[in-house]
């Protein structure tokens, strides 16, 4: 089982200052994180119940209530200093729970599952098993939407989006010290690829999987359950 404990650390100590850092460590923004807002859509109805996995500063979840104000957000984190951010973002307007993602997933139904730059912190067996609890726990119908930083499908591919990550980040105005810090963090990455999330997907039980948006090494994947 993976051992999340280093990622956790990390980010409780990076918790104050991380958001303000995503638009310049993630070059595509907008776009990325447009994309799994209105991923939701897919599900064809109002989202009333909706879990945040590796919720962090709220920055996911802000966005996903702007579009679905009906909802009611629960947000995960195994960092309490980046959930104290989300709740200082947040407040009342959504339930707060602190746990690993190699815990037992929160009972649902759940109308949606998203996360944001957050399973990658998995081995690739852990992220087989959160994909067939998050199947197991949505309602039928219910959308998974994972917006994520992916490995390329070959080691050409993986030096082509390292270079670019590393180039665009500097344009964007990221300081040294600032991907530095980064450095440090996706040291405790395990990315994967789109191919194999993909596959995993199918093999939890979801019928429906795609890659609806992909920019080098960022990654948006979306699965419906059967309704």
């Amino acid at each position: 089982m993976t051992d999340t404990s280093s990622a956790i650390a990390t980010f409780n100590d990076q918790a104050a200052g991380y958001e303000s850092q995503r638009r310049r460590l993630v070059p595509p923004f907008d776009e990325f994180y447009g994309t799994a807002v209105s991923a939701l859509d897919l599900a064809g109805r109002p989202l009333r119940e909706i879990l945040d996995l590796g919720a962090g500063t709220g920055l996911l979840s802000r966005r996903v209530k702007a579009a679905q104000p009906q909802a009611r957000l629960t947000l995960l984190d195994g960092a309490p200093a980046m959930l104290a951010e989300a709740r200082r973002a947040l407040g009342g307007d959504a339930q707060y729970l602190q746990a690993d993602l190699i815990d037992p997933l929160a009972p649902g139904p759940w109308d949606a599952v998203v996360s944001a730059l957050a399973i990658h912190h998995l081995d690739d067996d852990g992220k087989r098993r959160l994909f067939a609890g998050i199947h197991a726990e949505l309602a039928p119908g219910g959308i998974f939407v994972n917006a994520e930083q992916v490995a390329g499908p070959s080691a050409l591919f993986h030096d082509v989006y390292v270079a670019w990550h590393a180039r665009e980040a500097e344009r964007a105005g990221v300081t040294p010290d600032e991907w530095t810090a980064s450095q440090e963090r996706m040291r405790l990455d395990r990315w994967a690829s789109v191919e194999h999330q993909l596959t995993w997907l199918r093999e939890a039980g979801f019928p429906d999987v795609d890659c609806l948006y992909k920019h080098h090494c960022f990654a948006v994947l979306v699965a419906r359950r059967a309704g």
